[in-house]
């Protein structure tokens, strides 16, 4: 694959400045015993509902932190510090867990839901969530992450896609470097089958793994393995979508939307209930109106940005994430953009999930070889192929901030393709064992209560803890609001809101 120099030439400072992200956050709420915290989302933290940047994810017991958009790598990262003191001040004596692997779970049935109030939009909110858990269990779904939101001014949806392509071939690239999520609490997989090994009595792990959580225990499923999802164009991800929204499924059709007890146990009977099922470590995404079906907004109006979704918790980062792994994300996704990216085929889909799961389960084994097209190769070799091609990226992009921050970000990963130990999964075992016995969980409890500490030590001036109340009571009024406006019987909502009408464009959409 090459760098398409006209393509490099066309990225212009001005363009490059050009360049916007933001970042999402999900973390656990823990106890200071390691075990997760079941009570719920602090009222002082506003409704999840409608709160601009703290909601919950999957779980009540799981925080979601979302930043604006931003034109600057470190004011977006600073915006995340802030809104992570904010929330680590309203929760008493919990934490949040730092590492993406759960901390200490209950019984299934005891991880509560999210839960977001009596309006049609809330209860269905929680309901899709009951959904998740008949279908893939919920301690699946307490897995946390952070996920990139990432756009660069003129790219078409053609374009975006062919991004996605490349992101999807190199993937392997961010798992090696930046997962960090080698072992789990035992918690986690009992009374499942893996092939974790034991590490101690309380934690499973694989000697060589990188990310877990993008492993075959983690976002997986058999149903949606079945969904061969091509990236070639929208019309055909649309469609294949569409199929998959629409198309009854044996195993959640057995399930029932409702129980005996006719109460609702998930929102629909097909393959996926909403498109936010639909597990990838990339999305093309588009900016919804209220009410709007994401593929609809997709169809009509096309890719605005993209969302990286494979980037583990870094237990070691005060919020998981760093400068320079989010300037090495811009880098390798301009990368993505600028080199040829041939159509994928059925055959490189099965190819790319046979690398996804050997990097995240094996990715540091010496050796370790990947398939590419035919043949094979190692995935050193690969990496370091791909970082020399990211070098002239990086340095345009240091030429339009004035700085050496991309190169430096390039060459921290090039040194880390050759020293597999100090890569964050790696680390993460090595505190483990050497440290604390072997406890994934006595590893992370301290790392947690080191980075809620570290919070609540940062000064927080008044006025920011002001803004925070004053959108606290927004969006509790937000809530009720809606609330008030409901003006269909929930069933009538749902029945209008999953027809299938509102997956269609209104217009043959211009890409």
């Amino acid at each position: 694959m090459h760098i398409q120099s006209q393509a490099l030439q066309a990225l212009t400072p001005a363009r490059i400045l050009g360049i916007r992200r933001g970042v999402e956050k999900e973390s656990l709420r823990a106890l200071a015993s390691g075990a997760l915290a079941v009570t719920p989302h602090p009222a002082g933290l506003g409704s999840p509902l409608t709160h601009p940047h703290i909601t919950t994810d999957f779980s009540e017991s799981q925080v979601e932190l979302i930043t604006g958009v931003h034109a600057g790598v470190q004011p977006c990262l600073d915006e995340l510090r802030l809104i992570q003191q904010v929330t680590v001040r309203e929760l008493g004596d919990e934490m949040l867990w730092v590492s993406s692997m759960p901390c200490g779970l209950p019984h299934d049935d005891a991880i509560p839901l999210g839960h977001y109030g009596s309006s049609n939009v809330g209860r269905s909110k929680t309901i899709y969530r009951m959904g998740l858990g008949y279908r893939y269990g919920r301690r699946m779904q307490t897995i946390s992450g952070i996920h990139y939101n990432w756009s660069l001014p003129d790219v078409s949806s053609e374009q975006y896609f062919g991004l996605i392509r490349n992101f999807r071939r190199h993937a392997f690239l961010l798992l090696y470097l930046f997962g960090a999520s080698p072992a789990a609490c035992s918690t986690f997989v009992a009374g499942r089958q893996h092939q974790l090994q034991a590490l101690n009595a309380h934690t499973m792990y694989l000697p060589y793994a990188t990310s877990l959580r993008m492993g075959r225990l983690g976002y997986q499923s058999d149903a949606q393995a079945s969904l061969a999802v091509s990236y070639n164009s929208l019309e055909g991800y649309g469609h294949s979508l569409e199929d998959a929204l629409t198309r009854p499924y044996p195993a959640y059709e057995a399930i029932g939307v409702r129980g005996p007890d006719g109460a609702y146990r998930q929102l629909a009977s097909t393959l996926l209930q909403i498109e936010n099922e639909f597990y990838g470590t990339i999305r093309p995404k588009r900016v919804i109106f209220q009410g709007e079906r994401p593929l609809h907004a997709l169809r009509e109006r096309g890719v605005e940005y993209v969302e990286v979704r494979l980037m583990d918790l870094n237990p070691f980062e005060t919020v998981g994430i760093n400068s320079q792994t989010m300037r090495f994300l811009d880098v390798f996704l301009l990368h993505c953009l600028l080199t040829d990216s041939p159509p994928d085929t059925p055959q490189e889909i099965v190819e790319l999930a046979h690398n996804q799961h050997r990097v995240a389960e094996r990715g540091r084994e010496p050796g370790l070889e990947l398939e590419r097209g035919a043949g094979t190769v190692t995935l050193v070799d690969w990496g370091l192929e791909l970082i020399a091609q990211l070098q002239p990226i990086a340095q345009s992009l240091d030429a339009a901030h004035n700085s050496t921050d991309y190169s430096s970000a390039v060459a921290a990963a090039e040194h880390a393709m050759h020293h597999p130990d100090t890569l964050p999964s790696a680390r993460v075992l090595q505190a483990v064992t050497e440290r604390f016995d072997g406890s994934f969980v006595a590893f992370v409890k301290a790392q947690s209560a080191l980075t809620k500490q570290a919070m609540l030590d940062a000064p927080l001036a008044v006025e920011t803890r002001e803004h925070f109340d004053t959108l606290a009571r927004i969006s509790f009024d937000a809530q009720r609001k809606i609330e008030a406006s409901d003006s269909l019987p929930f069933d009538r909502y749902l029945q209008e809101y999953l027809s299938p009408r509102h997956l269609t464009p209104s217009r043959q959409l211009q890409t």
